[in-house]
């Protein structure tokens, strides 16, 4: 049976070959039983058992509504909690229970259970999870027993044109297969780091995590977003491509997490005014706008200004491009990078790397007769800020927690901000913060500039703690 759908296939392109007029179209009656039978089916079979459904809840907390009489005697509510139950798809990747699914499917779940395709049911864990390339990988007990897999990405570049089946659990109404084909590839506009293969293959809610398989039965993506304003499918469905999902996993099972590989270098798209200006024949490739001093690209001998146009081979045409190329490369990877400076074409190899914890956080709770009692401070870096979801290329003193009813509390300190200059004297670690915290007299008038979301101002004291 597998070998008839190749011959569909070409048979199809021989009724529809480009160098036959529309007039010599010849449409042919199938002349066999085995003809007429032709199916997606021995793919479906293959593919499906490795398709599972995940089913997650979570406890989330709400406040009751206040009444009148709530209102006139300053009562509150007791919190009260309910129950929020989801669902999504996964594939099977590993025979020992390791899974792949999205990210935003498994997002603060309190349980996670895992339907196979046989209506088994495991409670599953999460291994590691990355909310930028929406990837999350779980585990489920097999007691021994080794489970049905997909292979992820397999030897068949896909392309454009291609038929496709998509897997997963739509609505929740159980294991569904559509087909379509590729409509599009290198499709960045989904997420920060993307790269989508885009189907016209039926996605909807609940398909999210699920499988998006060529005619070999191989893993090409991992469905994750649907366009669309009705909420169902219009056509438009994206998939995270095998080639970031490999490298997930892979992370994952080795160190716990997903790493994302980096240069150091903050990057913007050209578009067609830059790309004159800097000499391209059309918009293409990201450029390099901030560099971290000792990072990969400046020791590499990258700059301000430079253009990438491509990564290990691979063509870049934008700075979501570049981010989804390097996440897909493996920590201290050596990688070809050619680029445009002056408007001369160079080559770089530069070693990638991730984010680095320097300087150290050195993370120290502030306490004394000062306006930052009760405020925890951390020194900024790429790996912490990648952490966070703050900034990578920020640095300083930044608040990280402040306590209740303390100081730095009524002084209005929020977490996030960073600490810039008290009473003259620039800032530039924890260390030094809180030995100068130490060495003011406790009759001090404080004067402190802190950034807030990029804005700079002075922090109006108000609140002191009691001198003991």
């Amino acid at each position: 049976m597998k070998k008839l759908l190749p011959s569909l296939l070409a048979a199809t392109a021989l009724l529809t070959s480009p160098s036959a007029s529309a007039d010599q179209v010849t449409r042919v009656v199938p002349s066999s039983q085995v003809e007429v039978q032709l199916s997606y089916s021995p793919v479906v079979k293959q593919a499906a058992p490795a398709v599972v459904n995940i089913f997650t809840s979570r406890t989330v907390q709400t406040r009751g509504r206040s009444s009148f009489f709530d209102q006139m005697f300053g009562m509150q509510r007791a919190p009260r909690s309910r129950v929020e139950n989801s669902l999504g798809s996964g594939v099977i990747v590993r025979s020992n229970g390791i899974i792949v699914t999205n990210a935003h499917v498994v997002k603060g779940a309190d349980e996670l259970k895992v339907v196979l395709n046989d209506r088994r049911e495991f409670e599953a864990k999460v291994i590691a999870q990355d909310e930028e390339t929406d990837l999350a990988v779980l585990r489920i007990d097999t007691q021994g027993e080794q489970m049905p897999t997909l292979l992820v990405g397999g030897e068949t570049e896909p392309e454009i044109g291609d038929i496709v089946l998509a897997i997963g659990n739509p609505f929740g109404v159980g294991q569904t297969v559509t087909s379509g084909i590729i409509s599009a590839l290198g499709r960045t506009n989904v997420s920060d780091i993307s790269s989508a293969i885009q189907t016209d293959a039926a996605v909807n809610p609940g398909n999210s995590g699920g499988a998006l398989v060529n005619l070999k039965g191989e893993l090409i993506g991992v469905n994750t977003a649907i366009f669309s304003r009705s909420g169902g499918s219009n056509g438009i469905g994206f998939a995270i491509p095998s080639e970031l999902v490999e490298r997930a996993i892979d992370s994952a099972l080795s160190e716990g997490r997903i790493v994302r590989p980096w240069i150091g270098a903050r990057t913007n798209s050209v578009d067609a005014t830059m790309a004159a200006a800097l000499g391209l024949d059309r918009a293409r490739g990201a450029v390099i706008n901030e560099i971290l001093i000792g990072g990969p690209a400046e020791k590499a001998g990258l700059d301000k200004g430079d253009v990438i146009l491509s990564v290990g081979g691979t063509d870049i045409n934008d700075d979501s491009g570049l981010r989804f190329k390097l996440a897909t490369l493996r920590r201290d990877e050596v990688t070809r990078v050619e680029y445009v400076r002056n408007g001369a074409n160079r080559v770089a190899r530069v070693r990638v790397d991730t984010p680095q914890e320097s300087p150290k956080r050195d993370e120290r709770a502030l306490e004394g007769v000062h306006p930052f009692n009760g405020a925890v401070v951390v020194n900024m870096s790429p790996a912490l800020g990648e952490e966070l979801g703050f900034d990578p290329y920020l640095s300083g003193v930044m608040v990280l927690k402040v306590r209740r009813g303390s100081a730095a509390n009524y002084n209005r300190l929020r977490p996030g901000d960073f600490i810039l200059n008290v009473n003259d004297s620039d800032i530039s670690s924890t260390r030094q913060l809180e030995s100068l915290l130490k060495s003011e007299p406790f009759d001090t008038v404080w004067d402190v500039q802190v950034d807030r979301d990029g804005r700079i101002g002075a922090l109006p004291i108000r609140y002191l703690p009691p001198q003991d």
